[in-house]
This record gives structure tokens, sequence and C-alpha cells, in this order.
């Protein structure tokens, strides 16, 4: 529990955006870049020059959002890709519109406390499917394109990064971890989710995103490419959405604002020292 409590309440970050290298040249995919830590990462990013796209499933959310960073940016536009974790087809579409190059791809969007009988289009649950299925989906059509950029680039020192964002409630997972019987499209699963309940769906979904970055660092590390996952800390993003409001209010009060939550992920996916972050956990929202 001590991990957690230091973990909510941390000391005052020694990084700052402005300490972010130009980022002049490079490609940059963050999922979620709509809403919460997500629209802070892309706004971070277009202050320092990348080309941003941004990764949202709801075009109409996302032109607001775009709106909001171009009055933040002076001007400075992301790109809007269309893309929707729940449903798979639209993943091989999103990643079928990608560049030559992408030098970091930020897998940062999410869901949290769904109702479990919601599913994703292809019959998962709604939470592992979004928040790991995914982005796993998505980042394997683009392995090739990181691959490439690390080995050609002369902008990324030999690798590339995918960065994902994860949580401390992987310290609440259920016993045993995973639970591998709520991860199947049929009736028996949608009984095992609805056994579990949303909380530990939610808990066992980032534990699947630890457990993604740690393999895809494992197995991609001679292709150049580096993967991290990370904590943001405890914020006040539209996560809350799901969470009744009574209880999402008292969060409220004692929660980070998303900006705060952005640094980290920014640190590991744009700092020098993020490279030597290739299949650890960041622990710490503030660097």
């Amino acid at each position: 529990m001590g991990n957690v409590f230091s973990q909510s309440f941390p000391p005052k970050s020694l990084f700052t955006v402005e300490q972010i290298p130009d980022l002049t040249g490079q490609v940059i995919i963050v999922t979620g870049g709509n809403t919460g830590i997500g629209k802070e990462t892309c706004k971070a990013l277009l202050n320092k020059n990348a080309k941003v796209y941004l990764a949202a499933r709801n075009r109409f959310r996302a032109d607001t959002a775009i709106e909001w960073l171009k009055r933040e940016t002076n001007g400075k536009t992301p790109i809007f890709l269309e893309l929707d974790l729940a449903n798979l087809a639209s993943v091989r579409k999103a990643a079928e519109e990608k560049e030559q190059e992408l030098h970091v791809l930020f897998n940062n969007a999410g869901v949290m406390g769904t109702p479990t009988e919601q599913r994703t289009v292809d019959g998962y649950d709604l939470q592992f499917g979004t928040n790991v299925i995914g982005h796993y989906f998505f980042t394997t059509l683009l392995l090739p394109t990181l691959s490439h950029t690390a080995k050609n680039s002369s902008l990324t020192r030999g690798h590339t990064r995918v960065i994902n964002t994860s949580s401390s409630a992987v310290y609440y997972v259920p016993k045993g971890g995973i639970i591998w019987e709520t991860l199947g499209t049929d009736a028996s699963s949608l009984q095992a989710c609805k056994a579990l309940g949303p909380n530990n769906l939610y808990y066992q979904s980032k534990l699947g995103n630890v457990l993604f970055s740690n393999e895809l660092a494992k197995r991609y590390a001679e292709q150049g490419i580096i993967s991290s996952s990370l904590n943001p800390g405890n914020l006040q993003t539209e996560l809350l959405r799901h969470v009744p409001w009574l209880i999402a209010k008292l969060i409220s009060l004692i929660v980070y604002p998303a900006s705060y939550g952005a640094l980290t992920q920014l640190w590991s996916g744009t700092m020098a020292e993020g490279e030597n972050d290739n299949g650890k956990a960041s622990p710490f929202p503030t660097t």
C-alpha cells in the first residue's frame, strides 16, 4: 500500500515541458489525443514542433480538441486520425493511413469502469478490448514502420519508442493476475466478466498494458524499438465518466490536473534518458 500512497501523492515534478527538445521532423501518434492527458501530450509535442497525429474515434470531439490545441499553441494543428480501438477493422484502417516514418507511438487512450455487458465490436470485454487488444493490434501493425524509422531516420539515435499508459490500478489486480476466462467473445466470457465486475476488469486491463509493453521490449529491442509503460498518476480526466457522480466528485477533490499526468509519458517519449526505459514500468507520475 505504500507504493500506492506515494504514487497518489507524489512530490513536485523536476521535469517540465520546457525541457523537451525540439522535435522538428518527428512523426508522433497519440491515441486518445482528444481529451485528458492525451490532449495535454499533443499540446506539448506541438509546441516542440512535432508532426502530431491525434487519434480518436469521434470526429466531432476530435475537432473540438484540435481547435483548443490551435489556440493553445499559436496555430499549430495536429492531424486527425480516426481510430476506434473497440473495432479492429477501424484499427487496421487507421494503421494503413500511417506515414513512411513513425518516431513515437503513445498508446494513451483508455476506458474505465464501463458496464460489464458492454463489448467491443468484435465481442471482447470493452475495457480489455479497448485498453489492451486494440492497442496491441495497432502497435503490431505499425511495427514495420517503427523498425524502419529506427534504422533509417537521422532523428532517432537508432531507436523509436512505444509508450504505454498503464495505472497504479495494477496493484489491485485480481489474485492470480489476468482472469483468462473473461477474455473470450462467447456467453461464458460475458458471465465471467459480470462475476469479476467492472473495477477488476479495469485493473486487469492495466496489468495487460504492462505485460504487453514488457513483451514488446523483449521481442523488438534488437530492431531498435523501445517499449515502456507508466503510471500517469491520479488525475481529473474523462476516465471518471462511468464512475457514480458522488464518487467522481469526491475523487476530483484529491486528484491532479491532466497536464500533470502528461509529464511522465512526455519524459519517456521525448527525453534522451527515456532510451534507458526499455522494458520498464515507470512507477511514479513525476520525474
